[in-house]
């Protein structure tokens, strides 16, 4: 069995190649050649969190795979995150163990990437201005995927805690290419703002319709039980697209209250859903279809994505013999 820890995951993993790869499992999902349950948790009550289990079959990358991810929401987010994963690979034709490596590292990656991969098919080709919503892991991983499917030459971030938005600011302007800001609210993030990636705990929106200018594309990862992260205003009026319908719009722990709370108020119905990205992919649906429309990404994380990263950082790893194998027999 190979084992792989989080820096060696994090040297395998490109991601560039990552986008493409998940180009190709999206559309696999959507087309349903890949086997993908909804999550299910154990609740941890007393520290607001939960253990999911997501397993998934991409027989495209042959993966057969399933990631265990914790959600604890009080963790700092520096040195330990609020979210941390491990995943296991099985050999398809036989059910055997073949690889653990870390998830914590996949996590943050391919939700990033798979962002960049909406961003890729609906935001503007000459989108050039970025708001990063939040300072943690995943606004580090979308700040540097989104830059490279679209020019942009601004990020601004934006966070609850003005001095974390700062040192992210800092951080990112050191290895990306343009200006990076911190500013000092999520209004200011995104006035005129051509992309919009939001990765909050929120309870309360921290996406509303009057701070949007026309023609942004939004990327939502965020996820918090207690709330949302987009206002109904942004949802009832955007182009709706997601990963899955299925997952999104299934009960805790897999769907997304930014759409399940307006079709439970009666705002919008589930067909308000307009794609998978996979059906954009594959052109049975069409993406934008005008400067000024706004497009919506919401995503709750589907396990062909970790199927499909993992079969990238198991295929580099042999390559360059990179990892610890054991025996666990």
């Amino acid at each position: 069995m190979l084992v792989l820890g989080r820096s060696q995951v994090e040297a395998l993993l490109d991601v560039d190649a990552l986008i493409d790869a998940l180009a190709l499992a999206m559309a696999d999902l959507s087309a349903g050649r890949a086997s993908v349950p909804d999550r299910v948790a154990a609740l941890v009550p007393e520290r607001d969190g939960f253990l999911a289990a997501m397993p998934g079959f991409l027989p495209s990358a042959g993966v057969l795979m399933t990631k265990l991810v914790s959600l604890f929401p009080h963790n700092d987010g520096a040195r330990l995150p609020t979210h941390q994963a491990l995943i296991v690979a099985f050999d398809p034709d036989t059910g055997e163990p073949t690889a653990l490596l870390d998830g914590t590292a996949i996590t943050a990656a391919r939700t990033g990437a798979c962002s960049a991969l909406s961003a890729r098919l609906l935001a503007r080709e000459d989108a050039t201005v970025l708001a990063v919503l939040g300072t943690g892991v995943q606004a580090r991983s979308h700040a540097r995927a989104i830059c490279r499917v679209r020019p942009i030459r601004q990020i601004r971030v934006a966070g609850r805690d003005p001095a974390k938005a700062a040192a992210l600011a800092a951080e990112l302007s050191a290895v990306l290419e343009g200006e990076v800001l911190s500013v000092s609210s999520y209004a200011e993030a995104l006035d005129g703002a051509d992309i919009a990636a939001a990765a909050t705990h929120a309870v309360e929106p921290v996406i509303r319709r009057s701070w949007l200018t026309p023609g942004v594309h939004i990327a939502s990862v965020g996820y918090n039980p207690a709330g949302r992260e987009i206002d109904d205003a942004t949802v009832a009026e955007a182009l709706v697209c997601v990963e899955s319908r299925q997952a999104v719009l299934a009960p805790f722990p897999a769907g997304s209250n930014d759409l399940l709370m307006p079709i439970r108020d009666g705002l919008i119905t589930a067909g308000h859903v307009h794609a998978e990205l996979g059906e954009l992919i594959a052109g049975s649906r069409p993406g934008r279809t005008s400067p000024d429309q706004i497009t919506l990404y919401k995503s709750v994380g589907v396990a062909a994505q970790d199927a499909a990263a993992t079969a990238l950082v198991i295929a580099a790893a042999r390559e360059r013999s990179i990892g610890q194998e054991i025996a666990l027999r």
